[in-house]
């Protein structure tokens, strides 16, 4: 693959912040009769916050609170609860430093994206980021990996998006992208493999290989 474009997701891709993720879900969820089961939640994980609630919740002013309550528990643990996964670091650097067009797509919202890029030391290491707020469809639609594509001038053939979830995959084949799957989250090899990716990482630094068509 000829120096192509990067496109990455963000969490259980680069950050380890599931177990945040799952803190946040069972704080919001406190004291409610109908309770998502951790199966149900991390199914959804890699959507929009208010896609996940909606079938939790009675309307849309009690999906609001509970994003409020969500978010609450969010913004006193992000820190505790979020780490860069083994090789992440090296191997962006090693992107940045060969010269890929980097970029981040990710359905959290933009003040949580930059929080936890810059916890982790990725502050400044995407050329783009697109978030929630920035398209009208979500993945696994693929208007975040078109955006992505058109703010760093990259053709979709030449472009590898790296995400853990079956939402990454089917938004990257839907932009017309190559993509890999990360094993390190919370999906299962045969919760991917029905998105068809095109490569698999079972550790980030592969990322590496495969770009370099080894």
């Amino acid at each position: 693959m000829a120096q192509p474009a990067l496109l990455f997701d963000l969490d259980g891709t680069l950050i380890d912040s599931i177990g945040l993720l799952l803190e946040c879900m069972q704080y919001a969820f406190a004291e409610r009769d109908r309770v998502p089961t951790t199966a149900e939640w991390v199914a959804g994980i890699g959507t929009p916050l208010r896609t996940q609630l909606h079938a939790w919740c009675t309307d849309a002013a009690d999906v609001e609170a509970m994003v409020g309550r969500y978010r609450d528990y969010q913004d006193l643990h992000l820190e505790r609860l979020t780490t860069p996964f083994p090789e992440v670091l090296d191997t962006i650097q090693w992107a940045r430093a060969a010269g890929y067009p980097t970029a981040i797509v990710t359905s959290k919202g933009k003040g949580m994206t930059k929080r936890s890029l810059d916890h982790v030391g990725l502050g400044d290491a995407f050329d783009a980021v697109v978030t929630f707020e920035e398209t009208t469809r979500h993945k696994p639609l693929p208007d975040p990996v078109w955006l992505a594509l058109e703010r760093l001038g990259a053709n979709a053939n030449a472009a590898l998006f790296v995400g853990d979830s079956p939402h990454d995959m089917h938004a990257g084949r839907a932009a017309g992208v190559t993509t890999a799957a990360a094993l390190w989250g919370p999906f299962s090899r045969e919760e991917l493999a029905d998105a068809k990716p095109n490569h698999w990482l079972s550790r980030f630094g592969q990322l590496r290989e495969i770009v370099e068509g080894r």
